[in-house]
């Protein structure tokens, strides 16, 4: 097989070798993980994925015509483990990698990127050639050691001593059981979701815990602001969003509430009374009586309820 060009041999050439460099550089950040750097799709996610990543070594360019590539980038595949890259990258990066992936694996059949390489700290990467089938899943690494030969079972223990690092598994006879991390509490180590620190407030969540500041309110929203944040924001975010930390792990979600653009006061006080089913939001009318439930309604549809589609209501 014909091997890539370098990068400098690549700045050096025509344009279309730039443009087989840039695609490869997304292929290689983007796609390596399900299809593999060769191509071949022999990666650990074959392993899991039902129908398996698209082995493009063994797909001629006669079956999979370049628009349909270009689709299935930018939408994805309905029923595959295959995203759509439509709001990820550009129309131009879709078909820069299409046309990587076309020329470099379905026509030419091109070496692409290796990572035990010298350059990267790998000599000799053959000396641990007795792992490599653990990593590739041609033996499963369940299997009894009695089913194993003496150079098998050094070859495990290598692999499970080094390689599993990025590897992970390739291949078990018994997946056992399903593993589902889920919350169990609120966060501890002195996380404070109101005055967030130099770590926390490095974190994705405590944005939505700042109180929007409202200049306007009247005194039931006023009232009903109170109430909401002492109460509400725990699961819904200061903000509203169901963005914070706890809102972002309950399953399902907490609501976002400045998405209800069919929302009417009435429905809205109805949820906060009588909660809703199959949801972690409770029926607050044992806690709060009607006219705070109604100063919490008229808070939330001011604060949070798009205003457009409050005008479409009136």
């Amino acid at each position: 097989m014909e091997a890539i060009p370098s990068t400098v041999e690549i700045a050096a050439g025509s344009r279309a070798q730039t443009r087989f460099e840039r695609g490869r550089d997304i292929y290689n950040y983007r796609c390596y993980f399900c299809h593999g750097y060769a191509g071949d799709a022999k990666t650990l996610a074959k392993t899991y994925l039902d129908p398996p990543p698209r082995d493009f070594t063994s797909t001629p360019l006669s079956q999979l015509p370049r628009e349909r590539m270009l689709k299935s980038v930018t939408d994805g595949r309905m029923n595959t483990g295959m995203a759509g890259f439509g709001e990820i990258l550009s129309a131009e990066e879709i078909e820069l990698v299409v046309d990587f992936v076309r020329e470099a694996f379905m026509g030419e059949h091109k070496l692409n990127t290796r990572y035990h390489t010298v350059g990267n700290g790998w000599p000799n990467h053959e000396r641990f050639a007795t792992a490599f089938p653990f990593a590739t899943g041609e033996i499963a690494l369940d299997t009894p050691v009695e089913q194993l030969t003496p150079q098998q079972v050094n070859g495990r223990i290598l692999f499970m001593n080094s390689c599993i690092t990025c590897h992970d598994r390739a291949q078990v006879n018994d997946e056992g059981d399903a593993w589902t991390p889920r919350p169990v509490s609120f966060p501890r180590a002195g996380y404070d979701h109101r005055q967030p620190d130099a770590i926390s407030g490095a974190t994705p969540y405590s944005q939505h815990d700042v109180v929007p500041m409202f200049d306007n309110l009247t005194a039931l929203e006023r009232k009903g602001e109170g109430l909401f944040q002492q109460n509400c924001a725990f699961c819904h975010a200061a903000n509203g969003t169901g963005k914070n930390w706890i809102g972002s792990f309950m399953e399902p979600p907490a609501r976002d509430l400045t998405q209800l653009h069919g929302m009417t006061s009435a429905r809205l006080g109805d949820v906060i009374r009588n909660g809703l089913v199959n949801t972690s939001m409770p029926a607050w009318r044992g806690v709060f009586n009607d006219a705070q439930i109604e100063a919490v309604a008229a808070y939330v549809m001011r604060a949070f309820i798009p205003q457009e589609a409050q005008a479409k209501q009136r």
